[in-house]
């Protein structure tokens, strides 16, 4: 292979060139938000080549699949089987549920929540990086996608979209070191943020006081409070709870509950839409009239109606 530094009337002088090159486009990339266009048109181009290098690891799926025996694909069919009739089962005991809560809610007058709409998606390729949990998936401005969405996968949440370009979407998992998010105990309520810790296996729970309520096996939901994660969804699951005698914060490590290295297929959500508020005359209040207050042509509860001039 040919050098490519070794050459030239002036030694060194085409390396001087990249570094400088590659300093500059640095420096804009950080001062300048125009270069997330640039970004995005080059995450454009190079979407074909993400695809032809998805498709040996397509073409292996599609071969063990094609080249599995009958007894591994009559086991697998018996365990889909289960898993179909132990999910049916908690969907019905989730329909009561459902229907109960729905009762309560109406009772208390609390608005009903809507479900959030999504699509799904597919996994392209992952960062290479150790240090970076990124990776691509093959949903794009065309899709809908848009910065800020979250995504999730079969157990729960994953990450949320990091950069968008036409065809592919770049997401930032729960498990990268610069990623927070607010979550809650679902036991209790109790709120607290939790942020990655570079492992896959393992997150942060933030600033715990040391005679919080929290406990090994509860599970961390999004609280919904930034207003980016809807709330309810799974994040983690606490593992270990070290109270330090003397500080005033414990030390507490959660496990995603999301299978962040082995799954291929999300889901991305998009925000509820807003409840239509019906055209009624019941809705129209007189900003001027305060509560209790009655008009003259209103009766008030337990009196009779005056009409005439007779009446004394």
């Amino acid at each position: 292979m040919k050098p490519l530094f070794s050459h030239g009337p002036v030694p060194g002088y085409r390396m001087f060139v990249c570094v400088l090159a590659a300093s500059v486009l640095m420096f804009a990339d950080h001062r300048f938000t125009r270069m997330e266009e640039v970004r995005a048109q080059l995450s454009t181009v190079v979407a074909p080549i993400q695809w032809l290098v998805a498709v040996p690891s397509d073409v292996l799926a599609w071969g063990s699949l094609a080249l599995s025996d009958q007894r591994a694909l009559v086991e697998e069919n018996q365990r889909l089987r289960e898993q179909i009739l132990h999910l049916s089962h908690r969907v019905q005991h989730m329909s009561s549920l459902t229907a109960e809560n729905v009762r309560l809610r109406e009772l208390l007058g609390a608005a009903a929540r809507k479900e959030s709409p999504y699509i799904t998606a597919e996994l392209l390729s992952l960062d290479p990086d150790p240090f970076n949990h990124q990776m691509v998936i093959d949903r794009g401005r065309r899709n809908g996608v848009y910065v800020g969405q979250p995504v999730l996968d079969a157990s729960g949440l994953v990450g949320q979209v990091t950069a968008v370009s036409a065809y592919s979407s770049r997401v930032l998992m729960v498990a990268d070191a610069s990623h927070a998010l607010p979550v809650q105990i679902n036991r209790n309520d109790l709120r607290f943020i939790l942020q990655g810790s570079g492992h896959y296996d393992e997150l942060r729970v933030l600033h715990v006081p040391d005679t919080a309520d929290i406990r090994k096996g509860d599970l961390l939901v999004t609280s919904g409070l930034a207003g980016r994660f809807p709330a309810g969804y799974p994040v983690a699951r606490i593992t270990e709870v070290v109270h330090d005698p003397g500080q005033p914060f414990a030390r507490v490590t959660a496990a995603p509950v999301a299978l962040l290295q082995r799954s291929r297929h999300f889901l991305l959500l998009f925000p509820p839409e807003p409840m239509a508020v019906p055209d009624d005359e019941s809705w129209d209040i007189d900003p001027d009239r305060l509560p209790g207050e009655q008009t003259s042509t209103e009766q008030a509860p337990g009196t009779d109606a005056v009409h005439g001039e007779g009446a004394d």
